[in-house]
């Protein structure tokens, strides 16, 4: 093994990364350095702390990032109205190039030469973590245990827990439990039943939201106040990011909001099923589109739309760092500079239906639409010239194939 003098280790205190962590003692015999995000998982951290102390660690990081988490990931992301295959609202992949960038940041702070993570060998969080190192700071190896020790099976990881004296939670003895990822934006989970695609997941699967059909009879209507096109209030009450996002997933999960049950395509190049909750999430991406609809021109929400999937694909596959993604956000943030008002939905048994939406910058006009009279001027017959004219191509290929 490469001699390193100091490995920075993204480390949650479960069981894996706690193998990790003494894997990482033992073959590379270095100092190893602990980061924890709170990222809003809902989780106690302070365990974690213990666990790495018990492990004999020094510097043990723990850091709370909701609020840039929010601010400068997923609302730039919302911004975009990005969804990966068209319904996965990104939350696992949006919440990995933060976490590189402050792994980079304290192993520049520290003086490592290595981080290291616990994605396997199978999924998409190692390209996240590993291509967003490589776009930060190319100097700095990363270690991905997964690929690298001979564990090859969850009795091996088991075995090796119990030989090393590292603590092994009763619940973890058993069967392999669901892997589940959990942050402000969403929760995932996978494994288990999900692995195949045509079993019902069950009822305790879901962790954020009622289901819908046990959801209140009552509809509960929101107003979500948008600058630029960023959330800043809830029902008048101005919110910082986190706490915004707070609130609608509690509003959400009560509706049952924001459930997806999805297979997926991973970059890897294979499918995977997992059970997404992404409440307050959903709402945003809701309220956003009602917002825009009236403060859009049309060509703009149109070429917004088109970009779209290409964007989103970019945050699944790692690449948040990559100049194609920076490009596009300048170009969605661009179109944001007016995106300002307010938007009332409906929330009801799984669904958020926008009723109405208002703002200082609307270029909606309900003279020019009424079938009333009107105080502007339209002229009907402008419409025949433009008809003519879009129908001659159409008038040629007809001609052409004898119609």
């Amino acid at each position: 093994m490469t001699k390193l003098e100091k490995i920075v280790l993204s480390y949650s205190g479960g069981l894996d990364t706690s193998i990790i962590l003494k894997w990482l003692q033992e073959t590379y015999g270095c100092e190893v350095v602990t980061f924890t995000a709170d990222l809003g998982q809902g989780e106690e951290l302070e365990p974690a702390r213990a666990k790495a102390e018990m492990s004999g660690v020094k510097d043990i990081r723990i850091v709370d990032l909701r609020e840039e988490f929010v601010r400068d990931f997923v609302f730039p992301m919302l911004r975009a109205n990005a969804l990966y295959e068209g319904q996965y609202l990104l939350g696992s992949s949006i919440a990995r190039p933060l976490i590189a960038k402050h792994l980079v940041g304290i192993a520049q702070e520290v003086g490592a030469h290595a981080v290291a993570h616990g994605a396997t060998g199978k999924g998409n969080d190692q390209l996240r973590f590993e291509l967003a190192v490589n776009a930060l700071d190319p100097s700095i190896k990363v270690i991905a245990p997964w690929r690298q020790w001979n564990i090859r099976s969850r009795m091996q990881l088991l075995e090796y827990a119990e030989k090393h004296r590292i603590p092994v939670p009763s619940d973890k003895r058993g069967e392999a439990p669901f892997s589940i990822d959990a942050n402000l934006l969403h929760t995932s989970t996978e494994g288990k039943s999900l692995e195949n695609p045509a079993e019902v997941a069950p009822d305790h699967v879901y962790q954020r939201t009622v289901d819908p059909v046990d959801a209140p009879d009552t509809p509960e209507i929101i107003t979500i106040g948008f600058e630029r096109g960023d959330p800043v209030s809830v029902n008048g009450k101005s919110m910082t990011p986190a706490a915004l996002l707070t609130e609608l997933n509690g509003l959400g999960g009560r509706h049952g909001i924001g459930r997806l049950d999805l297979v997926e395509n991973r970059f890897i190049g294979t499918k995977s099923r997992g059970i997404y909750e992404t409440p307050g999430g959903t709402i945003l991406l809701t309220a956003h589109r009602g917002i825009e609809s009236i403060t859009l021109d049309r060509a703009a929400a149109h070429l917004k739309d088109e970009i779209m999937p290409r964007y989103a694909e970019l945050i699944y596959n790692g690449f948040w760092f990559a100049p194609e993604r920076e490009m596009l956000q300048a170009l969605i943030d661009q179109s944001q500079a007016f995106v300002s008002g307010e938007v009332t939905l409906r929330l009801y048994k799984g669904s958020a239906s926008v009723i109405s939406r208002t703002s200082p910058c609307s270029l909606y006009s309900a003279d020019l639409v009424t079938f009333e009279e009107s105080a502007i001027a339209y002229d009907h017959h402008d419409a025949e010239g433009f008809i003519r004219l879009n129908g001659l191509r159409l008038r040629s290929w007809a001609a052409r194939n004898g119609r």
